[in-house]
Order: C-alpha cells, then sequence, then structure tokens
C-alpha cells in the first residue's frame, strides 16, 4: 500500500478511539429543542477525508478536503398532520483541483467530483431548503407533499432489532436514495403516499429529485422524474421475525444529455434519445432466533425492461445474504454475515440491447463503502464481521471480493442524476478483463452521548487487471475520514 501520512493519521486515531469509547462514556441523548409547540432540530456534521485513488500518469489522486453540512428546521406535528421545514448548509474546503482528468483516468475520487460539479471552485459553500413539506394524515393515511426525502425498501422499520439494521444496511436505498453520505444529499419533489394497516402497508411516491449530492446548489430540479409503488408485509412467528416486498419504480430522463454506456463515441452521441425504464423487484428478510443464536437470511432482486434511447433496455440483479450472531463472545455481540450480488453487465455493444442493469438515483455508498464502484456491471462476494461491545460502539470489517460481470462493458461508479447537465454515472472501459479489485475496510462508530457521535473508516482497495490497464503506475487505492455529528 501506498504511504501517506494522512491515511496513517486516520488509522491511529481509529484504533485509539477504539479503545476510548466505552459504554461509561454514553449518556443520555439530546432531547429536541421546543419552542412552544414548534420543534427546533438540525444537525451539525463535519468530514475530512483523505484520498489516496488509483495512480495515474500525471494527476492529483492523494489529496484530502473538509466537508461540512450544516442542517436546521423547524417541524410541528398534529393529530391530522405534520409539517417541516429544514435547510441545509454545504461547505466543501480544500477540493483538489488536478484531480480531473481526462478519459480513461476520469475524476479522481469524490473530491474530484465535487470540484468539477461545483464550477472548479475549491473552496464553496451554498444555502438552499433540504425538506419543505405538509403531511395530511387521516385514519390508516397520509399524504406528503412538497419537498422530502426517500429512501426505497425503508417505508417501513421493522420492531425486530435484526431486520431493521439489515433494512437499514443492506435493503434501502438500493435504488432511490438521499445519497446521505455526500455533504450535499438529494430530495425529491412531489407526493409520497402511505397506507398501513396491522402488518400490511403500501406506498407510492411519484417526484422528481433536486439537485444537490456534489453539487452545493440544491435549489432546482434534475428533469428525472420517478415513480415508485410497493406492498410491504411483516410477519411474527414467535421466534422468527420476516418481512417481504414487492415493487416498481418508473423512472424517465428525457434531458438529452450523452449516456454512459459501452458503445462507441460517435454512436453515443448520436443517440440522445429519452430513456423510460421500468424496474420490477422485491426483498425477503428474516431472523429466527435460535439456542444457539440468531440466523438471518436476506434476498433482494430487480429486473428491468424499457428502452435506453436507440436501445431496448434487458437488464436485472440480485443478491443473497446470510447472518449469524452467536450467543458466545457475549461481551462483544459479534454478528457474521456473507454475501453476493450480481448485477448484469451489457455483453454487446453493437447490437440493440441495453443489458447493463441501471442504479436508478441509489446512494452507492451504503453498498461500496469506498464508493470507486457501485451495483451497475458488479458481482461482488463479500463476508463481514461486525462487534458490539457496548451500545455507544460499533466496530465492523468487511472484505469483498469484486469483478466486473462482462468484460466487454465498463467499470461504473456514482449514483445518478444531480444537475441537468450531467449524466451522473461515470464509466472507464474494462479493457476486456473482469476482476476489478479486492476490498479491506474497518470502521469505528462511537456515541458519546448529548447528540455527539464519532465515526472513523479505513479502506484500502487492492486493485485488479481492470484497474491495472487504467492506472498502470500504481493499482491500489485508499480512502479514510474522520467524522463528527452532533445533533440537536
Amino acid at each position: 500500500m501506498k504511504s501517506s501520512m494522512p491515511l496513517q493519521k486516520l488509522l491511529t486515531v481509529l484504533v485509539f478511539t477504539f479503545g476510548f469509547c466505552t459504554p461509561a462514556l454514553a449518556q443520555s441523548d439530546q432531547q429536541p429543542i421546543e419552542l412552544g409547540n414548534v420543534t427546533f432540530s438540525g444537525n451539525i456534521r463535519e468530514r475530512y477525508e483523505a484520498w489516496d485513488w488509483f495512480t495515474p500518469a500525471a494527476g492529483q489522486n492523494l489529496y484530502g478536503f473538509s466537508g461540512t453540512q450544516i442542517q436546521f428546521g423547524f417541524s410541528q406535528t398534529h393529530q391530522n398532520f405534520d409539517w417541516n421545514i429544514e435547510f441545509e448548509v454545504p461547505i466543501l474546503l480544500g477540493l483538489p483541483d488536478g484531480a480531473v482528468k481526462g478519459a480513461p483516468q476520469g475524476q479522481l475520487g469524490l473530491g474530484a467530483s465535487y470540484y468539477a460539479a461545483n464550477d472548479k471552485q475549491q473552496n464553496t459553500a451554498f444555502i438552499f431548503p433540504k425538506q419543505v413539506f405538509i403531511r395530511p394524515k387521516w385514519g390508516r393515511n397520509s399524504l406528503q407533499i412538497g419537498r422530502f426525502e426517500f429512501t426505497d425498501g425503508s417505508e417501513v422499520k421493522p420492531k425486530d432489532a435484526t431486520l431493521a439494521s439489515l433494512k437499514a444496511d443492506r435493503i434501502g436505498q438500493r435504488l432511490i436514495g438521499n445519497f446521505g453520505y455526500s455533504d450535499v444529499m438529494r430530495s425529491l419533489d412531489g407526493l409520497h403516499y402511505a397506507y398501513s394497516n396491522g402488518p400490511w402497508n403500501f406506498t407510492a411516491v411519484s417526484a422528481i429529485p433536486d439537485r444537490g449530492v456534489f453539487q452545493v446548489d440544491g435549489w432546482g430540479w434534475v428533469k428525472t422524474p420517478v415513480s415508485y409503488v410497493a406492498v410491504t408485509r411483516e410477519g411474527d412467528y414467535g421466534n422468527t421475525q420476516l418481512e417481504w416486498r414487492v415493487f416498481g419504480i418508473f423512472y424517465s430522463d428525457e434531458r438529452g444529455v450523452v449516456k454512459v454506456d459501452n458503445r462507441s463515441a460517435a454512436a453515443k452521441a448520436a443517440d440522445l434519445g429519452a430513456i423510460d425504464i421500468g424496474t420490477y423487484g422485491g426483498h425477503f428478510i428474516m431472523a429466527s432466533a435460535t439456542g444457539v443464536g440468531t440466523f438471518d437470511l436476506l434476498g433482494w432482486g430487480a429486473l428491468q425492461s424499457g428502452k435506453w434511447g436507440m436501445l431496448t433496455q434487458r437488464s436485472g440483479a440480485g443478491a443473497i445474504e446470510g447472518g449469524f450472531q452467536p450467543h458466545f463472545a457475549r461481551p462483544v455481540r459479534p454478528w457474521l454475515r456473507v454475501g453476493y450480488f450480481y448485477s448484469s453487465g451489457d455483453g454487446n455493444p453493437n447490437d440493440g440491447t441495453h443489458g447493463t442493469f441501471f442504479a436508478v438515483l441509489p446512494t452507492p455508498r451504503v453498498y461500496a463503502r469506498f464508493p470507486f464502484f457501485n451495483s451497475m456491471n458488479n458481482t461482488d462476494v463479500f463476508g463481514e464481521v461486525v462487534l458490539r461491545p457496548a451500545k455507544s460502539l460499533t466496530i465492523r470489517s468487511d472484505v469483498h471480493g469484486l469483478w466486473l460481470s462482462s468484460s466487454t462493458d465498463l467499470w461504473y461508479s456514482g449514483g445518478g442524476a444531480f444537475q441537468p447537465w450531467t449524466f451522473g454515472f461515470q464509466g472507464r472501459p474494462a479493457g476486456g478483463d473482469t476482476k476489478l479489485a479486492n476490498l479491506y475496510d474497518i470502521s469505528g462508530d462511537c456515541k458519546f452521548g448529548h447528540g455527539l457521535s464519532l465515526t472513523l473508516y479505513f479502506g484500502w482497495a487492492q486493485g485488479g487487471q481492470v484497474i491495472k490497464n487504467i492506472y498502470p503506475t500504481d493499482s491500489n487505492g485508499a480512502l479514510g475520514y474522520s467524522e463528527l455529528n452532533y445533533r440537536f
């Protein structure tokens, strides 16, 4: 691994924090501020990221930058309606000015993405309304109207802690997400209807995503409307808890922006037709308590059809995962998990079919903690260990083997449309190979109480032949960050 002082310092702080965050430090949670019958709340998040991107022949792959996110707002809850007005102020300092290169090297990490999306400014900030909505409620129904956040798969929060964790970390935001890792995030303008009746939930959303994610100006729209419908059902069978969901998503993009796919540059430039894609799928999660521990099983899958400009869209993706929380080693409460994910790639750039699974508007960082890849043309085999020595401390380490599903397709990254003139996904040539990388990472999350928490992360990627073809100087990369949150 390449030597870099910022990353070494982050590793040292990570180890120190693991020993410092103890149950005794966890105090009561911060209580909301009440102004009469109106609640004032917010969050201040400060993150410093240190990037050591795969080394190009020339360019700034080693850098650090600061991202501060300030959110504050007012809300009120009544029996028949809720309302919320929330503002966000993203502040980016020290963005790299030499990390945007031409193809195939592209943007060398997310620092380059922020820099490119904000008129090549190294320091930038803005203020915009993050959420502005009213939500009438009648009986078992509610209708959210205005600007709001939405993440697919998270419509219902299970009472069971294992299922709730699986939904947050392994189900939600695969196709529609708020991109919470970014310093700007994503909201939607539109309607969100929900109906709940016991174990059943029906959700329908029709909205237009707002600008944001990497662009600090989050005021305007990105004209890529999305509609979502889903039915979710929970089940309680004694020692076994389960949930299933079926969903449909329709996404449209008529912006006329050049698409990112594996066709020649001339073929893509000649095809500015609309993208109209339907995605149909579902998920299943189950947790069963036994005498030796709790076992869990997760399945997720989706098929896509429609049109990709002049091409016919035919693609799919699926995941299967399992986990075990044994009764032994109770002081650290381990959780062991393994999983497999596959999303289709395009096998022939010259035919009339686009076979690459399209990720729509996801939060890729949930599933790619070092986000140099996403869920398009991707095969991911992983193992995971989670240790929870205290309610205030969680330690997690993942190992991923990553391949491209098709060697004739691209190595994709990104999380979907976020400004009118940018497609939202990046693609680099596979060079006829499929091995992308092996990823090893570790993180620590510590809650100090009174609204204060700290997250530390370090990930190292051992590049495979796909990355070596593009970055022959050094195909290994690393990402580390420290993140301090204060919620009030």
